[in-house]
This record gives structure tokens, sequence and C-alpha cells, in this order.
């Protein structure tokens, strides 16, 4: 186990970010689906581990990802639970600087004992590395049980997702105590940064999932392209960025006292925080491409080749509905916020492959993640999508939603509001 210093996570914190760049924050999401583009970090970036708002979620949307589910040990106390989180903080501030998971590392420690570090990222740089830890509903309570003496914190919004009509749920893909997000512009960064953490875990919590992603379905960054989805279609356009910060106060960011962060003050923990929902989205990849290309306009409601509305204009022209040329079950009609009375979600998938299935056909799909301030909101947006003529190629196979707390100033960690 790594041992929290306060003193030294502080000095680590404050002082080890060489290279550091600036997150940005960047329009709204118009449903599940969307895949990569232009806009690369340099491959020395270094994003800051602390701030008021954990990075990974107004960052620019790198091209990689090992997201990682967590349950705790039926053994676990709440100082295991503590210091987890306050282990994991320390580990993810070095690694997002591009330094091993501890001081000893990869290479100085006693040869008669493992490394600190496993050694895969020797002389790679931070490469845009952001970690990003969050809580699940179960870590309050399971089975009734206040496991941890926490249950009357847990927010109100913090509830398991209800069911939706075509969801083929399997447990394999969803749940789980605890999260971790990392995304890097090198997968063996973010491999790393997961494969470590899950280690620094051991004894006190167990991997429940995992999933890597590549290709980005979304841009947080006007410098970013709009990417395509393995449909090939541009999707996301109209997603929050980094530097909205009218947009993400209303949309991502917990308020103080707000309604959807529980009673009282008993959630107020989670101001600056946000919920983040997962979705494994599987796409069945081999009926889509023997659909018309007309057809597959249809059911998305926008051209192919540029990703403008079929009403007409460019990619960033806004849709008009009603007069007949987009289709009512299409996936940008019954997605887009003005539809479901300005629902909007800050989204940050990716593209999977994970081989192939049993019948031969490619196992992959959308990797879908969305940060808002109200998980009613995918609620809501999802249940619009009951009708969409996207749900013929698509099947949604894994669920999740988990609390994200706020950032940490120099010194501090990552659920510290939660349990102080």
């Amino acid at each position: 186990m790594l041992g929290l210093s306060a003193a030294g996570a502080a000095a680590l914190l404050g002082g080890a970010a060489v290279g550091r760049a600036t997150a940005g924050i960047g329009p709204a999401g118009l449903g599940p689906l969307g895949g990569s583009g232009a806009g690369h970090a340099a491959p020395t970036t270094a994003y800051p581990f602390e701030g008021a708002h954990q990075a990974g979620i107004t960052t620019p949307v790198q091209d990689h990802l090992h997201f990682a589910a967590f349950d705790l040990s039926s053994r676990a106390t709440r100082d295991d639970v503590v210091e987890l989180l306050q282990d994991w903080t320390y580990a993810a501030s070095r690694l997002t600087q591009g330094l091993d998971v501890s001081a000893t590392g990869a290479l100085d420690g006693p040869e008669s004992a493992p490394p600190d570090d496993t050694g895969e990222a020797l002389d790679l740089p931070a490469s845009g590395l952001t970690v990003t830890i969050g809580l699940g509903p179960t870590l309050f309570e399971l089975d009734g049980e206040d496991r941890f003496g926490i249950a009357a914190r847990r927010p109100a919004a913090l509830a398991p997702l209800p069911p939706f009509l075509g969801d083929a749920l399997s447990t394999e893909w969803s749940h789980g105590d605890l999260c971790l997000q990392a995304c890097a512009d090198d997968p063996q960064v973010a491999v790393h940064a997961i494969r470590n953490l899950a280690r620094i875990a051991f004894g006190r919590a167990h991997v429940r999932w995992s999933q890597m992603g590549f290709g980005r379905t979304s841009k947080t960054s006007a410098a970013q392209a709009t990417p395509r989805n393995l449909f090939g279609f541009k999707d996301g356009t109209d997603n929050i960025l980094g530097t909205e910060e009218d947009r993400l106060a209303e949309h991502v960011w917990v308020a103080p006292g707000s309604a959807t962060a529980g009673a009282g003050d008993a959630a107020d923990w989670l101001a600056g925080g946000s919920y983040l929902v997962s979705r494994k989205i599987e796409m069945l990849l081999e009926p889509w491409d023997r659909t018309g290309l007309g057809e597959q306009e249809r059911v998305f409601g926008r051209d192919k080749r540029v990703g403008a509305p079929l009403s007409g204009g460019d990619e960033f022209t806004a849709p008009v509905f009603g007069d007949g040329r987009i289709d009512i079950a299409s996936h940008v009609h019954l997605a887009h916020p003005t539809n479901n009375a300005g629902a909007t979600m800050l989204r940050r998938g990716y593209n999977y492959v994970d081989g192939t299935n049993p019948l031969g056909r490619l196992d992959a799909g959308l990797f879908f993640l969305a940060y808002v301030n109200d998980p009613d909101t995918f609620v809501q947006v999802q249940r619009s999508l009951s009708t969409d003529l996207l749900n013929e190629y698509i099947r949604h196979i894994g669920s999740a939603i988990f609390a994200v707390p706020p950032g940490i100033e120099p010194g501090g960690w990552v659920g510290e509001t939660l349990f102080a």
C-alpha cells in the first residue's frame, strides 16, 4: 500500500507538474452515439491533477481510454476506503505528471521485492493522462446495509438508472462501488495507470469490469474536429466545450444546496463535482453495413459526408424540425435538446472493438460516458430514444452511474469532502 503523506502530496501536487497544459473545456450532446478527429495534445502534455474540478471531464478528450469499475472487499472498513482513496490520489497525481506510481518506482526498490511500479510506461511521457475517480451507489448502501457510515450522505440522485425499453444489460458490464477513468493520447499510458491503481487496491477492492476505448466520440475543445463513430457519422456536434462556463454550470457541475444534491446539506460534499453515466452500447455493424446510404442518413437525420442536418446548412447549422426533411424518429430529432426540454450532457465516449463474438461478427460499439449535474437528464433523453430508428442497429448491454467528487487542493485527496 502507498501511504499518503499530506506534506508529500502537497509538495507533489503543488510543484512537480512539469509541462502542464491548461485543460480546455468545450457544445451539448445529441444523445449516446458519437468517433475520432484532429486536435491532439503534445505527447509531453501533463494536465494538473489538482483543481476545482477533477481532470478528465472538461479536459480536451484524449484518443484512448481505460475505464475500470471496482467492488470493495466484503471485509473492507471505512478506514480501508479512506486509505484507498488517499493512495489512489497520491499515485494518480504522480502518474498524470509522467512519473512512476511512487518515488521508489519501477527500478529503485529492493531486488528481493516486486517493484512499486510495473514499468511498462518507463521512458513514455505523460501523454495528456487524466485519472478521474467516481463513487457508485453501492458504496453508500448495499442490500439495505450502511456499509461505511455514509448512507445518510448519499445524494438522492445517486441511484441505479431505471430500466429502459430495449435494454439487454449484463451485470458483467454494469454497476460498481468505485470507478477509475484513465484517458491519454497513448494507450499504454492509460493501461499503465489502471494496472497500477488496481494493483494498489489489492486486498481492499478488485476490478469488477473494465473497458478499453479508442477514437474519441466527442470533443470538449473547439480545437478538436468533430469525430465519427463506427457507423461513419459525425456525432456530438453540439457537445459542451470546456470553455463554456455558463453551460457547464447549468448542466454539468453540481451546485451547493441544489435539489439534485440531496436533502439539506447531506450531499453538499458533491458541490463542484458531477454525475457520470456509463453505458456500453453494442453496435450491430454487419446489418448496418448492408443498409443503403439514404436510409443511414434518415436514421441519423444528418448528412454522412459533412454532418449537416438533413434540413440543410453545414455541420453546425441548427436542425429545423417539423418540415418533414428530418424524420421524427431519427436520432437527431429524438436526442436534440430542443425536443427534450433543454436536456444537455457533456459527453466523453469512445469506440471499442473487443475482437469477434461467437458468430464471427465484430464485438464492437460505443462506450458512452456522459457528465451531468442531474442524472434525470440522461434518463429523459434515453426515454425519448425508445422509438429511435437507430435501435435496430444497437443494443445497450452495460450500465452504471457514479458520483464524481469535486477536485482537490494541494495536499487533499479525492473523496475527502465526503469522508472528512
